[in-house]
Order: C-alpha cells, then structure tokens, then sequence
C-alpha cells in the first residue's frame, strides 16, 4: 500500500509536529500535575482516540464542511471553547482546604480518558489540519483511499500516545514537586483552571 520512503517520511513529519508544542500537550501536562501519571496517560490515550475520529472525518469528506462553512467552523469552535473553559471554571472554583491538605477534586483516568477526546474531537482545527496534511500522502493508484487514511491515521494516533506517555512519566517528578510545596498546592486549583480556561480562550480565538 505504502511503499517504505514514504512512511518514513510521514514517520518523520508527524515527530516534527510533536515537538511543536499545542493544545493536546497542554492538556496532558495539565492533567499528569492534576492527577499522576495514569491520569496523564489515559489523557494522551484520549487525544489519540479524538485524532481517530478526525481522520475517519477526513476519509469521509466530513471535515471539508468544516473548511468550506464559516458557520460550521465557528458552532463546532465555541462549543469545544467553552468545554474546555467549563472544565477550567470547575477546576479554578475548587475550593482548597489547608495548605497541606489543599487538593482538587478527583479525575479518574476514565474520565481524563473521555474528557480528552471531547476536547480534541471538538477542535475544529485539528479537524481542518488532518483534511489538509493527509491527503499529502494519499496515493489513489496504489489502493483504497479510504484504507490508506485508516493506516496513515493509526500511525499517527500511535506516535500520539506514545509520545504523551512519555510526556506523562517524565514530568512526574515535577508533579510531586510542585504537590510537595504547600503554597503552590493552595493554588493548584487556580493554576490547572487557568490552563483550561486559557486553552478554551486559545481554541476560540483561532481563525480558519
């Protein structure tokens, strides 16, 4: 189907776009200080499971309604906007108790697991990105289209979770350090908050 350059070369371009940092990783960042590593990974699980959803769009044509409508653009971008700045809102108004017993409200890695993929399949953006980056490697003559964006959308879901787990375990001691300094603790809520709300802000704010 594939022939070996070129999985190489998409190999190589979708690494390169990990290392710019965006939203996704934000979010498992977030999430892995929040609530530890298993929280982190089941997060990056989650973003890989919403690009499976946009590639299975893009394979499907549905994505180009999002490229071509400006009012289906903006609905799909408010409304993951404002889920992510609801899921900020509930994390800034946690109440925290003592300084050593500050602590935010439970999220189990089944819920960062389902959260994550709300918020990646409710970016519009991402949606648009795999309409325009995939097709770059599609090759008609060489098969089913609709099977080559199946493989090509795996490959990336996969390098996806591969790379947030790795996000989330390195940054683990970081996360103690950070739950360890009770001045900081007492302010975890507020911090985590204004991540989410500022992600949200971030998804609302960018153009088609």
């Amino acid at each position: 189907m594939f022939d070996p350059a070129s999985i190489v070369t998409y190999v190589a371009v979708v690494i390169g776009l990990f290392l710019i940092p965006g939203p996704a990783v934000l979010l498992v960042i977030t999430r892995t200080l929040q609530g530890g590593r298993k929280v982190g990974i089941a997060t990056g699980l989650g973003v890989a499971s919403g690009d499976l959803v946009h590639t299975l769009s893009a394979a499907l044509g549905l994505s180009a309604i999002l490229m071509t409508s400006a009012l289906a653009f903006n609905v799909v971008k408010i409304v993951g906007a404002c889920y992510l700045i609801y899921l900020g809102v509930c994390a800034f108004l946690a109440k925290p108790g003592a300084a050593a017993q500050a602590k935010l409200p439970a999220v189990t890695p089944g819920q960062a697991y389902f959260q994550a993929v709300g918020a990646e399949v409710l970016n519009p953006k991402t949606a648009i990105f795999f309409l325009a980056f995939l097709p770059q490697f599609i090759h008609p003559e060489s098969g089913s289209s609709l099977s080559q964006f199946a493989v090509l959308g795996l490959i990336f879901s996969g390098l996806s979770a591969i790379y947030t787990s790795l996000i989330s375990v390195s940054i683990r001691p970081l996360g103690r350090c950070i739950k360890g300094l009770s001045k900081l603790r007492r302010w975890e809520g507020k911090i985590i908050g204004t991540l989410f709300v500022g992600l949200g802000v971030k998804i609302a704010l960018q153009q088609r």
